[in-house]
Order: structure tokens, then sequence, then C-alpha cells
């Protein structure tokens, strides 16, 4: 990444950004009070996000459903169309972020193909309306009226999605929303909402449930090559842990290489942490071979979905020669192919793209770590490295090459997935998925010697429950 690349991304977002998160920040707002008793302010709120969309197909729709609201006539359905635009604006943000990003990086990006007609899962529709029903109550009540009889109110209905795999993704989704209102309930009592994070999960949850939306869904296209590791970033919850892969594919049919990723999961307990969360991914070797040793890998009919994301099979992958992810971002990540990402993922928070930066000096700044090349600046999002590796805030403070994804918050962040540092005047690499196989450090391997392997305790307790 060059200074003028990064003194364009300092510039400041694209035109209409600001403006737009202040449509969706009043909507979430009202949506905290609950959209039942709208006051003046509320009111406005709710038709400012409608007149944001009057242009789009959603434009009349809309700009009906917040008159009903803001008169105090709820439906379903205006709450609905409300979440709709809502999605669509945050959409369109993301949209016009990841295009100045391409414009800044020189990236060229594929577009989003146009949708093909599917028929719909067989899922019975009573699945469906239950869980709409009590979000359309969440959003009447408003955060602030949640409690434990209201949040109670969700169980039923979400054993019942869960028991559908079809239904898997949105079960999940708001079974998390209900542990999350659960464990803060009564909300009244909160000093602080999360309202953007609520609210974004409220959308989400709305239209992941509509009838018809859970088509048959995208098989993938099923592609052979080189796929070169650029690096691990993993996402850790008390109860399961995933691990998203970044890398560029080289097709075996010739061509520019591609970015893609791909991810892999498995569910913990919240006493495995640390280096011990790679022990409950054991069913993925070649792929964690691959972070831990910097392989290559050669895959064969691996499916591959529109947005740029590999189906991982372990079956359809071999781990290939030794391939540097910072050779590899060197010589080819600027001239890379990226992917436009389904519409309803597209979303601020959910922008991450791989960038590499060197030649920086590192300064500590209100306690946070800034990168700075040039007379131009990038904050690093230091919170956001895992401690399953071995990439600490200390080594990214002497590091002199960063290899990591571009995020927005509000503004754009580094997040780091591996650093090139000098230790004791010899030059090091450090890697998030280096510990894939197990940790390195003698100091961490010393400490799970001396607390016990987690896992294998767990799994040793849980076969002897079985047993019985």
């Amino acid at each position: 990444m060059l200074d003028v690349q990064l003194g364009a991304l300092n510039a400041g977002p694209p035109p209409g950004v600001e403006e737009a998160l202040d449509l969706v920040a009043a909507f979430d707002d009202a949506l905290a009070g609950g959209l039942g008793r709208l006051g003046e302010q509320g009111a406005r709120a709710v038709t400012g996000l409608a007149a944001a969309v009057a242009a789009s197909p959603l434009g009349d729709r809309a700009v009906e459903a917040a008159e009903k609201v803001a008169t105090g006539s709820v439906a379903g359905e205006h709450l609905t169309i409300l979440a709709g635009a809502r999605a669509a604006l945050l959409g369109a943000v993301a949209d016009a972020l990841l295009a100045s990003l391409d414009d800044a990086l020189g990236r060229s990006r594929t577009p989003w193909p146009e949708p093909t007609a599917g028929g719909a899962a067989a899922v019975p529709e009573n699945l469906l309306a239950g869980p709409r029903s009590w979000l359309h109550e969440l959003a009447i009540t408003g955060w602030r009226g949640v409690g434990h009889d209201l949040v109670a109110a969700s169980d039923q209905a979400v054993e019942a999605m869960l028991a559908e795999p079809a239904l898997r993704r949105p079960a999940v989704l708001l079974d998390g929303l209900a542990a999350e209102l659960r464990a803060s309930s009564p909300v009244a009592t909160m000093e602080k909402l999360p309202a953007r994070r609520w609210a974004d999960l409220w959308t989400r949850a709305l239209m992941l449930t509509q009838p018809g939306r859970l088509g048959a869904g995208d098989p993938g296209v099923p592609v052979s090559g080189r796929l070169l590791i650029l690096g691990a970033d993993v996402h850790e919850h008390a109860t399961a842990v995933q691990v998203q892969v970044h890398g560029l594919l080289e097709p075996k049919e010739g061509g520019e290489p591609r970015l893609v990723r791909t991810a892999i999961s498995a569910a913990k307990v919240d006493t495995i942490v640390g280096a011990a969360v790679w022990g409950v991914l054991g069913d993925y070797p070649v792929l964690l071979g691959a972070l831990a040793r910097h392989l290559s890998l050669d895959l064969t009919d691996m499916p591959l979905l529109a947005g740029g994301d590999l189906l991982w099979d372990e079956g359809k992958a071999v781990a290939g020669e030794l391939a540097s992810p910072f050779a590899t971002a060197r010589v080819q990540l600027a001239g890379a192919l990226a992917t436009a990402g389904p519409p309803l993922d597209r979303h601020p928070v959910a922008i991450a793209e791989p960038v590499l930066v060197e030649g920086y000096k590192v300064a500590k700044v209100d306690g946070g770590i800034e990168l700075r090349l040039d007379g131009q600046t990038i904050t690093v999002a230091a919170d956001r490295l895992p401690g399953c590796g071995p990439l600490t805030p200390q080594l990214l403070a002497t590091s002199t090459a960063c290899l990591g994804l571009l995020r927005w918050d509000g503004r754009w962040l580094l997040q780091p997935l591996a650093v090139q540092s000098t230790v004791k005047r010899q030059p090091v690499a450090a890697h998030n998925g280096d510990w894939a196989l197990g940790p390195t450090d003698p100091k961490v391997v010393k400490s799970l010697a001396r607390s016990g392997d987690a896992v294998a305790v767990l799994r040793e307790r849980a076969g002897r429950l079985l047993r019985k």
C-alpha cells in the first residue's frame, strides 16, 4: 500500500455515507424505544429512512409503511418493509465504501450476477411465521421494553427452527439474539444499549425468515487450481470458534488469480480458550496443516460460491509446496480479482479486504497503535488479535511489514493477520494460523502442559459418560 493510497483512504467516506448512517442511527434509536409508540422524533426517523429509498424499487411501499407506523397503525408487513429499507441503505453504504477502496487500491471487482429463478426450499410456513411474529413484537415493544417474558416467547420458535436443516442459519441468528437479550434483561436497566448491533440482528433475521427467501441455495461452481493462503481471521465466542481463511486462487485453466476465502468452524465450551481452540478443529487436518506449515493447497472441484467463498471439503484439497503469505502478497495481491458479496451480506461491518503494508513506522497513540507511512497513518485494530496465535501487540510494535484486512468502523482500520519483524537482530514472521497444529512458543507449551489439554479432558469425560 503506497502513501497515496493511504491518503485516499484518509480523505473521508464517500459523499452521502455519513448522511445515510445518520438516518440508520435515528431509526435504530426509534427501534430502541419501540415502533408501537413513536413520538415526533421517532416518526421523523421512520419517514426519513423511507425517504432515503424513495427512488428504489422499495420506494412507494416504504413511504406507505413509514406513514402507517408513524401514525400508530403497525402491521407485520410494514415492519418488514422498513427492515428491508434499512438493509438496502446499509448495503448502499457498503457498496460506496468498497468502490472507494477499490479506487484507492487499484483493485478490480466482478459484479454480482443477476439472480436466477430457483425453487424455494420445502419449509413449512408455520416455522417461519413464529419467529417473524416474535421479531415484530420486539420492534413494537422496543429494546427498552424487553424483559424475560418476551425473550422466553422465542424459545419454542427457535427450537422448531433448529430441527429443520434448511433453517439452521436464521435459527442460530435468532438464538444468538435471544441469548443476548436474555443476558441483558430487563433491558430498561442498561445504561447503554448496543442499538446498532441489535438492530442489525433484527433486520437480518426478518430478511432471512421471509417466505420464499430460503431457496435451494447456491451449490457453487466446481473450481480447480492452487490456493495460496494469505492469512487466517479467527472468530472466537464462548460456545463456538470459526477460522476464516483468506487466500488467492490460481485457476487451473489459467487467468488472473482471484481473492477467495473459506471457513471452518466447530462448537466448544467457554473453558476452551487460547491455543487450545485449535483442538476442536481436528476434522480439518489438511487446512490446518497448510496454515501452520505455510503450504499451498491444490484444489480439485472445490465448490466456489458467487460471493467468493469456497465451500471447504477436505477430500478435495491436497497439501502442496511451501508458499510464504508475504511473498504471495508482494507478487500477486495487487493484481488479484475481487468479488462482490451477496446483496444481503453487504454491510459496512462485513468489509474485510486483504492488503499488504510495508516500510512504515509504528506509533502508540492514546493506548492504540498506528502505522505511519510518508505522512499518512492508519490505525491498527489490535483488539481483533486472537489469543490462539503468536501475534501480539508487542510484536506488532516492532514490525516493518503487515499483512492484514482493511475494515471500516467509521474510519478505515487494519486488522493484522501476520507481521514481519526483527527480534534480536533476526527476521521473524508471525501469523495467526501458526499454532493450528499446536503452539510453537515454549512458554505456551509449558503453560498448556501444566493446565492440561482442555479438549482431551472434555472428550475423555464425554466418552466416560457415554460408556455408563
